[in-house]
């Protein structure tokens, strides 16, 4: 079993307060933001709303800003000799837009042939969740999730696809509920090989 150790792609990002402060400084700036939209944040029911937030970005929806949390990725020595696409299809996206701060919400399509090494089913999904847990364009976040598992795996022929609804769309602007963006990226075989992308697309088209 090894394990593979994470680089920072491409994300602006800038030098990290401790968190506490950055709990506090986000629990001040939300007050004002809350007080200026007219909300009484004497009313029990507002009160303790900056602090919520402020520890539910820090601590839950936004974890994958701190490059410390990526997941420890184990592969292993692939003594099968598996040399055929494996495919993990409806890993669950949770993210945020960074350009209006509302949900994105869908799933991930992941697929791979293997070389030398193998993965463990769940650290696909846990690579998609740390990339997820950040403010994000889908463009980038697909292209992360991409970039992280051939570093992993030690192989260009990796596929990633995420279709998701983008709730900037859905509660503002046009207002249409219907709507799902797929991002697709592509490497190795995946990109050369009219046959190979073909099967995986097939694959997520039909995935439930």
């Amino acid at each position: 079993m090894e394990k593979i150790e994470h680089e920072t792609i491409d994300m602006p990002l800038t030098e990290r307060e401790p968190i506490d402060k950055k709990k506090k400084t986000i629990e001040g700036h939300f007050h004002m933001i809350m007080n200026e939209l007219g909300l009484d944040m004497d009313d029990d029911s507002l009160k303790d709303t900056p602090s919520r937030v402020a520890k539910m970005f820090v601590d839950e929806i936004f974890t994958g800003l701190d490059e410390e949390n990526f997941p420890k990725i184990s592969t292993f020595e692939n003594k099968y000799g598996y040399d055929q696409m494996l495919i993990e299809t409806n890993i669950e996206v949770k993210s945020v837009c960074e350009h209006h701060f509302q949900p994105i919400l869908g799933v991930a399509h992941i697929a791979y042939i293997p070389k030398d090494r193998v993965i463990g089913l769940s650290k696909l999904n846990r690579v998609v969740e740390h990339f997820a847990r950040r403010p994000q364009v889908q463009e980038r976040m697909t292209k992360d999730v991409l970039t992280a598992l051939q570093k992993a795996l030690g192989t260009e022929d990796v596929a990633v696809a995420i279709d998701a609804k983008h709730f900037c769309v859905i509660m503002r602007g046009v207002k249409h509920n219907d709507c799902i963006t797929r991002t697709t990226q592509l490497g190795g075989s995946f990109k050369s090989n009219n046959q190979t992308r073909n099967e995986f697309l097939s694959a997520i088209g039909t995935a439930k």
